[in-house]
């Protein structure tokens, strides 16, 4: 077997982490499909209830028995809604189980589809087989009620949570922190390293002054993914010393990272950024540990500033949280 793709035991694969810092609800505002980007009352552009994916969550939701209804759906302000890790069910059936029709399994698969852009899709379905045996194997669960308020449908399992909320988050893209990965080691195999090689295209363009301050000895915890505003103290190089190139190369890494998924969520996401003081309120941090091959392409990094967080640990796979929103 190529030792690049041996498995290896992952502890955070098998651990799971509450979010204390998680931000809550609300602004309904819209992106329909093909048109120009609707505001919310706060001027961001947002997926709505009326959005492709959102309408597909009240359907799955209108076909569950009262029986389904008691295993997987919960109060909006539920705890479980609150919890993030990169390995975790939130529910116990897998969506190959019987415990679903063939219809609703399609419902599943139709709003995973339509929160993800085409090529994210595939992506995500790639690691889903080589991660855990295919999306079949993943669990889902509903908070709230569609069509009657906040609601939020959210998908997890090995490497993976996605949410569909309709913007009933306030100030907050995706509906929460979503996290993805996968467990092939090395570069070669995973299909997330061309997200590092984007990354390390901004390394490269430092000079050695700049490599100094953004070159950071050891990562936090990869969890530890809080907003924290303005006040916050971010590790590594502010964007904002960058030159005017050096900055579009930050811009170009934050949209790549954003590029899985729908484009009202980015749109909603890139909106949160320019209200917590833009690209150059961002920092960079490139970690030393994790460098596979020891060749200064650093596998391990964050970018980090008043409203998004990104912490990409590529070492020995990937496992990477994005986190996006205001400072309540």
């Amino acid at each position: 077997m190529n030792e690049n793709k041996k498995r290896v035991y992952c502890p955070e694969c098998a651990g799971d982490w509450s979010r204390r810092d998680f931000l809550s609800v609300a602004g309904a505002a819209a992106l329909a499909v093909g048109a120009a980007p609707l505001l919310s009352a706060r001027g961001l552009a947002a997926p709505s209830p009326q959005s492709v994916p959102e309408t597909a969550v009240a359907r799955f939701y209108g076909t569950l028995s009262d029986e389904q209804k008691k295993v997987i759906c919960f109060p909006f302000d539920h705890e479980l809604r609150r919890k993030v890790s990169a390995n975790w069910a939130i529910t116990e059936p897998t969506i190959d189980d019987s415990f679903y029709t063939d219809e609703q399994r399609k419902m599943i698969e139709e709003i995973f589809r339509g929160v993800t852009s085409e090529d994210g899709y595939e992506r995500f379905m790639k690691q889903t087989e080589d991660d855990n045996g295919g999306f079949g194997t993943y669990h889902v669960a509903v908070f709230g009620e569609p069509g009657t308020g906040k609601f939020q449908w959210e998908l997890t399992g090995r490497h993976m949570t996605m949410r569909c909320d309709g913007d009933s988050v306030e100030n907050m893209a995706f509906g929460g922190p979503i996290v993805y990965g996968h467990g092939e080691e090395g570069r070669k195999y995973n299909v997330f390293h061309y997200q590092t090689e984007k990354t390390n295209e901004v390394f490269q363009a430092l000079d050695g002054a700049q490599r100094d301050k953004a070159l950071v000895e050891k990562a936090p915890p990869e969890s530890q993914v809080p907003i924290q505003g303005s006040s916050g103290k971010f590790p590594g190089i502010s964007v904002g010393e960058l030159s005017g190139d050096q900055r579009k190369l930050v811009e170009d890494v934050v949209r790549v990272l954003l590029a899985p998924y729908r484009q009202e969520d980015v749109d909603e996401a890139m909106e949160l950024v320019k209200s917590g003081g833009g690209i150059e309120k961002l920092h960079m941090a490139f970690y030393k540990q994790g460098d596979i091959n020891n060749d200064q392409v650093w596998d391990i990094w964050r970018i980090e500033g008043p409203s998004f967080v990104c912490h990409f640990r590529g070492a020995p796979h990937v496992h990477a949280y994005i986190n996006i929103g205001l400072k309540s």
